[in-house]
């Protein structure tokens, strides 16, 4: 089971994590160990959940 709350992240990111998972399990990881695989990953890419968009100013 995942830790953590997963609300911060976009829809973007969660079917990421959903699609790396489902890749996992396939490989033959349990459930557990593809989900913390894909979450992981998506950390790793994106440096976690929503990015706030910083607007400059003239």
């Amino acid at each position: 089971m995942s830790r953590g709350d997963k609300s911060a992240y976009t829809p973007k990111q969660k079917r990421q994590a959903k699609h790396i998972e489902e890749s996992e399990l396939e490989r033959g990881h349990s459930q557990d160990e593809a989900e913390r695989i894909a979450w992981s990953t998506v950390n790793k890419q994106d440096g976690g959940g929503l990015k706030k968009s910083h607007k400059s100013r003239k």
